[in-house]
């Protein structure tokens, strides 16, 4: 139920998480909500809720630190010492006293957070019964709705600060100090049960002796409260107690629960009205006022047959009124035992998932049995289940119609498991036809190998002969190349062996060649005049002078130029230097490629 004064952009986010998540805290209270959200939405710097559904979207992270928040995982063992001495002294003595000496001890820890109330109640228990009777009779089941903190809780591990209100003795005896924490017994902690349950959603754990669910309902709207308490009321044994927080009073639920002792927050079952809605656990009972009369006996066996079924039922007599409502039916529908004796078209039941009032009047004008299937039935948790109803019709010879039974299976997983079958078959075909696609297609791709194959092998034999060539290329080329050596070494060797210098230039007038002679006459290398311009030289010989007769060479103007020139040696001594230039591959009528220029002299020591 929304309470008016919630806000609408809360309950937007409280429907995202519900969507996204699978948290449902519509039954929360509003008020407490709100702070806690607007508590983490300040921690992340966000004012608007509709920008903070944006920001859970883009930071997964952020779920569990929200949900931490709202959930406030505080417990702590022994809180509250005074209500845990009086449940130690008290209470434990009578459930032990109350059941047999082999007689299973059940307990149901609800809301346990980080596992630290459980634990307390494993204490309390083992300093009773002592570790050995222990581990054969008790069971607790410790639940919770954060994953984190029952994965903390089934560690069983505790820093020096959480153990503090633990006495030293108790402390000693049934904790383990490793380097750092304090490690609940090894042997006891199997017999502590750790899982994931909503109070809101889930059905309840059943044949209960102890129930502690403390300051967990708190955080309940009283319409939720009202619904986790008839759940309550139903897991605990007739007589079993009921162990809360003190910020919980339960006055207005004295019909389920009646106070032990109110300041301590222990309440006692009240015991059902009603032989049907009680527990399996009553067949001793039963057993006992059945005596020796056989009918009495044999009513009540039908009963808890009845009550304990798998399959949820109900009953409904011949003018509308509910008279039985099994185990499964009152978890599966959210129904109470206080539902019992109404008129059948009063419950949600009767058109909802599907329209029974006109299934139970059509099998009783038609005389024979009524089946719907497939019944789709959207659970409080939002989850979609499918369900057989069958409608079975019961006659009297003398009144008629005098009642029906409806059971209600559920074939969740049978439809389930069709439709994947569907869909297994339609993928198979899919994969099927697919695969005699990608049949073809391999042949085709064969074939094309194939071509390819023998164009590589056509390829290959060119390659092959184009190698070949190459070879014979390269032989001839490795010949050429050592004539060509043989031919340079040949005109280097005559270059360095005339008694003149010489010069060759390209048609722009930079050096090509320049032997030892030139160097000996001008003191430049050939390293250091090659690709230089002639006419840029600085050597002793006046090289502007032999501008005109090179450009005639090279013109064709003249084949043949001479001229004489006085000189300065790279020794600095004067001398007559007597200067040829000839066009070099010049042709008959064309340009030359370049000239030669030819310098002699009469100079002492000059190489003959």
């Amino acid at each position: 139920m929304t309470i008016p004064e919630s806000p609408p952009e809360l309950e937007a986010l409280l429907d995202y998480l519900k969507r996204t998540r699978g948290f449902d805290f519509t039954a929360y209270k509003r008020a407490s909500l709100l702070r806690r959200v607007q508590k983490r939405m300040q921690t992340v710097a966000v004012r608007e809720f509709a920008d903070y559904i944006d920001y859970l979207e883009v930071h997964p992270e952020e779920f569990p630190h929200l949900f931490n928040t709202i959930l406030i995982n505080i417990t702590g063992f022994f809180r509250d010492p005074l209500a845990w001495d009086y449940l130690g002294a008290e209470i434990m003595p009578r459930i032990l006293g109350e059941n047999r000496s082999d007689d299973p001890i059940r307990v149901w820890s609800a809301g346990c957070a980080s596992g630290e109330e459980a634990y307390s109640i494993a204490v309390l228990l083992a300093e009773h019964l002592g570790a050995e009777r222990f581990r054969k009779r008790v069971k607790i089941y410790a639940t919770d709705v954060d994953e984190d903190a029952l994965t903390h809780a089934r560690l069983a591990a505790y820093a020096p600060t959480d153990v503090e209100e633990v006495p030293p003795r108790l402390l000693e005896k049934y904790f383990e100090r490793t380097s750092s924490n304090y490690v609940f017994h090894r042997e006891l902690r199997r017999s502590v049960i750790f899982g994931r349950h909503d109070l809101v959603q889930d059905a309840p754990i059943s044949r209960i002796d102890l129930l502690v669910c403390r300051n967990t309902l708190m955080y309940f709207n009283s319409e939720t409260q009202a619904r986790v308490l008839a759940r309550f009321h139903f897991a605990l044994n007739e007589g079993g107690y009921l162990f809360l927080g003190k910020a919980e009073m339960l006055l207005t639920h004295g019909h389920l629960f009646a106070p032990l002792d109110l300041k301590r927050r222990v309440f006692v079952k009240v015991p059902e009205p009603d032989a049907r809605a009680r527990p399996p656990r009553m067949a001793a009972a039963y057993r006992e006022e059945a005596g020796n009369n056989p009918m009495v006996k044999e009513t009540g066996l039908r009963e808890l047959a009845f009550e304990v079924d798998p399959v949820a039922q109900m009953v409904v007599d011949g003018s509308g009124i509910v008279t039985m409502i099994n185990e499964r039916a009152r978890a599966l529908f959210g129904l109470g035992s206080d539902d019992v004796g109404r008129q059948f078209r009063d419950l949600t039941l009767s058109h909802r998932p599907t329209d029974l009032r006109t299934a139970i009047e059509q099998a009783s004008v038609e005389r024979r049995p009524s089946l719907r299937r497939d019944v789709a039935w959207a659970t409080p948790s939002g989850e979609t289940r499918y369900l057989d109803v069958h409608v079975q019709p019961f006659f009297d010879a003398a009144a008629g119609f005098i009642g029906a039974k409806v059971t209600f299976t559920d074939v969740t997983r049978v439809k389930q498991l069709q439709d994947e079958l569907q869909q297994s078959k339609q993928a198979l075909e899919t994969a099927y036809e697919e695969l005699q696609s990608s049949n073809e297609e391999l042949e085709t791709t064969n074939e094309e190998l194939q071509s390819t194959n023998e164009e590589l092998e056509t390829m290959n034999e060119e390659l092959q002969s184009t190698n070949e060539e190459l070879e014979t290329i390269n032989t001839e080329l490795r010949q050429r190349t050592e004539e060509l050596n043989e031919a340079n070494s040949f005109l280097g060797s005559i270059l360095s062996g005339l008694r003149a210098g010489v010069a060759v230039v390209d048609r722009e007038l930079k050096v090509l060649v320049w032997n030892d002679r030139a160097t000996d006459l001008w003191g430049l290398r050939a390293d250091e005049v090659q690709g230089r311009h002639l006419l840029n030289l600085d050597i002793g010989l006046p090289v502007s002078e032999l501008r005109q007769p090179i450009r005639a060479c090279l013109s064709g103007e003249s084949r043949y130029q001479q001229l004489s020139l006085d000189a300065t040696n790279r020794r600095g001594r004067p001398i007559r230097c007597t200067v040829t230039c000839s066009p070099l591959d010049a042709s008959g009528a064309g340009a030359a490629r370049g000239a030669i220029v030819l310098m002699e002299t009469n100079e002492e020591g000059a190489p003959a």
